[in-house]
Parts: structure tokens; sequence; C-alpha cells
């Protein structure tokens, strides 16, 4: 577990991705979205400008300095805010590319693509997982919040080039908002937008950790699969992960530590502690109990979970 680092942080089990070593590029919350399903909060920086959050020789002295010893199926460009904005990353994937054998995960909500120096700072990435929710404008607006000078028109069609472009995979997630996005009209657009794309996968996911707003809620998963055999044929319904501990080799030396980690980029369950720190359930429950009654994390009862978020 990557303790005491400022911009890396894990590995962390994901749904997706394995043991995922995350890269943190924009402080919380920096975005060009305000998703109202977000489970790292509510966007305090909405903005499109492309600058350098935070120092990009920084984040390289931590990958530098956790690669010798670390291990992880993918290092993600993820976090607190849309990767993307960070003028550096392009610096960075190269730097990786060179000194790593690790693939190179950038996770987007897909918003600047349109651009050409984004579209050429991620090429030589192994894999891109842009998120599109919707193809209509209306919801664009409802539904991820954007910043004022995007529409989802031109977000679409910095995909479809960017697509044409990257040599890699590109896998299309569509988060699923019950009430939302989920009317037959809304999914046969977005499936047609996604068409356009044409990722290697199809990702259904919806809101399975404390969103933004308290209003939203998860779609059952029977009804994703009837939504992904309807509209989108071949599509995965994203599951909870069920792998293996993560982390450095071992178990993580403080796992109060790894638990303030976490916590500050999204709400955690004891599973979540367990596996990433490499310890068992009953201590990881025991940590997080301690963290609540020190005062430093919160415990939300949501949807049969007990989440632990940073105070």
């Amino acid at each position: 577990m990557s303790d005491g680092y400022k911009y890396i942080f894990g590995p962390v089990p994901s749904r997706r991705l394995g043991r995922s070593l995350g890269v943190d590029l924009v402080p919380a919350k920096v975005c060009t979205f305000d998703c109202i399903y977000c489970q790292a909060g509510r966007t305090t920086n909405k903005t499109i400008e492309r600058t350098e959050y935070v120092p990009t020789a920084d984040v390289i002295a931590e990958l530098s300095d956790w690669l010798p010893g670390g291990a992880a199926d993918y290092v993600t460009f993820s976090g607190n805010g849309e990767p993307t904005l960070h003028s550096g990353i392009g610096e960075i994937i190269a730097w990786l590319n060179a000194n790593s054998g690790v693939p190179v995960v950038v996770v987007t909500n897909g918003s600047l693509f349109r651009l050409p120096d984004v579209r050429d700072e991620l090429a030589s990435a192994d894999l891109v997982v842009p998120s599109l929710d919707t193809a209509n404008p209306v919801t664009f607006r409802r539904l991820n919040r954007p910043d004022p000078s995007l529409d989802i028109e031109t977000v679409i069609e910095g995909l479809v080039t960017f697509a044409k472009e990257f040599a890699g995979e590109i896998w299309l997630e569509h988060f699923i908002v019950p009430g939302i996005n989920d009317t037959p009209a809304e999914l046969k657009a977005l499936a047609e937008a996604g068409a356009r794309i044409g990722p290697a996968r199809v990702q259904l996911n919806t809101a399975v950790r404390p969103p933004a707003e308290t209003t939203v809620r998860p779609m059952p998963y029977a009804e994703l699969c009837a939504i992904a055999e309807k509209y989108f044929p071949g599509a995965e319904v994203i599951a909870a992960y069920d792998g293996e501990s993560a982390g450095r080799r071992g178990a993580a030396p403080d796992p109060a530590a790894t638990a303030r980690s976490l916590m500050s980029r999204r709400p955690i369950t004891a599973e979540d502690l367990a596996r990433t720190a490499g310890i068992d359930i009953k201590l990881a429950e025991k940590t997080l109990e301690l963290l609540v009654q020190s005062g430093e994390a919160a415990v939300e009862e949501r949807d049969g979970g007990r989440f632990y978020s940073k105070l």
C-alpha cells in the first residue's frame, strides 16, 4: 500500500482492473463535471482549464520510489477529479512507459477529447476508460452538470475522433441512474452514440457507493442485466471486485494509514480495506470503527452496506 505518498495511492481492489495503483493528478475536487452520482462528492472547482495542478516531477518521484517494491496489475490515472485536466499527464505516461512494465490506464469522463493535445498525450496509454452517460443535451446538464462551455455533441465527437486515432483499447462506461437516463429513448440514443465510438468493451455501472446527491439510487442488478441485453448486447455489468488482497508484497504496516488514504478519495467498506491492506476482515472493521470513535471518520448505512468516509 502506498502509505505516505501524496499523489499515488493503493494498489486498491478495482471491479474492472484487479490491483490498481492510483495516480491522482488534481486536488479534490477539480473536474469538468459535477456528476450527481460521483462517489468523490461535489465538484468544488468546475473548470476546463488545463494546467499543472500538482507538480509533475513530484508525481514521477513518487512513482519512481514505489515501483521497485510495488506490485500492481495497472497504473491508473483516476482519483479526486478529471485527470486529463493536468497538463503533464502525457509526460508522466511517457515516463511510465520508459521505466515500468505495468500497463497504463486513464479513467476519464471523456469531456476533453475534442482537444488535440489531450488525444496526443493519451495516445501512449494502454487502456482508456471514458464514461458516456447520455446523448441527450438536457439529460447531460441534469446528470453530469458540466462546465457551461461543454456540450454533449462535441464530447461525443471528441470520443469518436480519439477512437479512430488510438492504438490501445477503449472500454466505454455507461453509468445508469434510475429515473434519469434509463428510458427507452435515452438508452437507444446512448447505444447509438457508443456504436459510433466503437469501444473494445462496453460496461454498465450504477451507484454502488454513496453518491454526491442523496436522491441517486442504484439500478438493481437484474434491471442492469436486462438493459444490457436489450440495448447493449455483449456489454458487461460491472460486479463487485472479488479478487485477492492487493498492495505491496505483504500486509500494510499501518491499516489505519491505509484507511485514511483510501477515505480521502472515496467512501470505503471494511472489505475494501481488508483487500487493499492485506488484513482480515475483523481487523479492518475494528480499524474503521476506531477511526469513527476518534472523530476521523464517519459511517453511513446505505443499501445494506456500511461505508466509511473521512471527516
